[in-house]
């Protein structure tokens, strides 16, 4: 069952490809469960960048821009209080590296959780190992000296950066600037920062926001950390999407890492994360690969008169759903969902296809995050989308320290083992649990996304969203 690929060490040598990279069209077949229902109205104003609409042949961000008036925000000098009222009565309000620290890990804790725009009021203690790559299109000029910004406004410890180009299959020499894909990789490489502190920041740049070009990124990024963080290994965000197509399945093993780590016999554990979308209920690429953690999104509500933390509610843009091609197969394929990818099983049966998301983190732009990108913005802006979701996760599982991957190689059998979708397997474990589930993860019961958040796992936030760094 392992894989027989050789792992490449180096970016600038071309990798050999599985499947279909030249697939570049797809589409997205919606199936609606049991109980679905109107979307969530968004509160406020957003603005969508072009980097972020769909586009034929390519794929695109997955961030959305809080906005005062709906046309492109400009950048601000500097983080300030941004508050949008919701139907409900309560109020969202624009979330800091302190807020959502307190709120999801619990470091450093803050009354309410209540957002500090002041500079220097920090975030989650230092923490974290390895490396964390994000993988993202085109070049983002001041990438280094965004995050540099970042920190020191923030009061953040100075990141371990590192910016990589994967220019390794001839496309390009340097990748081409983009404003709109440098918002993304900004924000990508700052919260991913935020809560792991302690591990390398790896800016893996695709030539391209072609799907051949940013699945050969993907590679590149997978055999970096095998290279340089052979015992530590790492994670691997993905803030970037497109429609299934029927090829998919042949390059589902480039998000799993016993198709890189045989070289270090299997000892280099990677996971790898990917929004699940912006639009609502439905499902794209490569969020739907059985290897990766499927990342949703949630609105912070909060008191309009105490600012304090309320509740989360689902994100009206959250996307989820069943994949129409990773369906259930008893046969090896690299992908699919089947005994080495059964995670699911207890939720929706034996035969199932893969459905996401898996859990979920701030995405509401009314919520959103504040970012610094001096090439895509000018300056600070808020920031939401399931983009948010994918590098906080990373950095937030990498913070856990459990160094899951998909092989776990055991004595008993003579140090073999059958491949298997271990953070996931964890993550869906606690949710028949009476304490681990309610101590892990905070149950998202409200909201839609076009289906009804409820009680347990959803088609909005998966099985919730965390709380602290236990069972991640």
């Amino acid at each position: 069952m392992r894989s027989a690929m050789k792992a490449v060490v180096a970016v600038s040598v071309a990798f050999s490809t599985l499947g279909a990279l030249g697939q570049e069209a797809g589409g997205t077949k919606k199936i609606s469960p049991a109980a679905t229902s109107e979307a969530t109205p968004q509160a406020g104003y957003v603005f969508v960048p072009e980097s972020s609409k769909e586009q034929p042949g390519r794929v695109h961000t997955t961030y959305v821009l809080r906005s005062l008036d709906g046309k492109k925000p400009a950048g601000l000098t500097a983080p300030m209080s941004l508050s949008t009222n919701e139907p409900t009565g309560s109020i969202e309000e624009a979330e800091t590296p302190q807020s959502l620290g307190c709120l999801y890990v619990n470091s450093p804790s803050s009354a309410g959780c209540i957002p500090n725009y002041n500079s220097g009021s920090g975030g989650p203690t230092a923490s974290g190992s390895g490396a964390i790559a994000l993988v993202d299109a085109y070049d983002n000029p001041d990438a280094a000296t965004d995050l540099q910004a970042f920190d020191s406004y923030w009061g953040l410890p100075a990141a371990t950066f590192v910016k990589v180009y994967a220019n390794g299959n001839g496309d390009c020499k340097t990748p081409p600037a983009d404003p709109g894909w440098s918002v993304e990789s900004s924000m990508d490489i700052e919260y991913a920062h935020v809560f792991a502190p302690s591990a390398a920041i790896i800016l893996v740049e695709a030539c391209s926001s072609s799907w051949t070009d940013l699945l050969y990124a993907e590679q590149v990024a997978f055999n970096y950390i095998v290279t340089n963080y052979k015992t530590t290994g790492g994670q691997v965000s993905n803030s970037w999407q497109g429609g299934e197509f029927s090829g998919q399945i042949a390059d589902d093993m480039f998000f799993a890492d016993f198709n890189y780590n045989w070289s270090t016999n299997y000892s280099t554990p990677i996971l790898a994360f990917a929004s699940s979308g912006d639009g609502g209920y439905g499902v794209g690429y490569p969020s739907t690969s059985p290897w990766l953690i499927s990342a949703g999104g949630t609105s912070i509500l909060r008191n309009s008169s105490t600012l304090k933390y309320s509740s989360e509610s689902c994100w009206g843009g959250s996307g989820g759903g069943p994949s129409t091609v990773e369906t259930y197969t008893t046969t090896w394929s690299g992908g699919n969902v089947g005994p080495w990818a059964d995670f699911q099983y207890p939720i929706f049966g034996q035969g199932s296809t893969r459905t996401t998301p898996d859990f979920a983190f701030d995405a509401d732009p009314a919520s959103g995050a504040w970012v610094y990108s001096a090439y895509g913005l000018t300056g600070w802006g808020v920031i939401g989308g399931t983009s948010l979701a994918s590098p906080s996760l990373a950095g937030i599982v990498n913070r856990a320290g459990n160094k899951l991957g998909s092989v776990f190689l055991t004595s008993a059998t003579g140090g073999a083992d059958w491949f298997s979708t271990w953070e996931n397997n964890l993550l869906y474990a606690q949710l028949p649990t009476a304490k681990a589930y309610k101590s892990n993860f905070y149950d998202v019961k409200t909201g839609s996304n076009g289906v009804l958040a409820t009680t347990s796992w959803d088609y909005c936030t998966g099985v919730g969203s965390p709380r602290g760094l236990s069972g991640k």
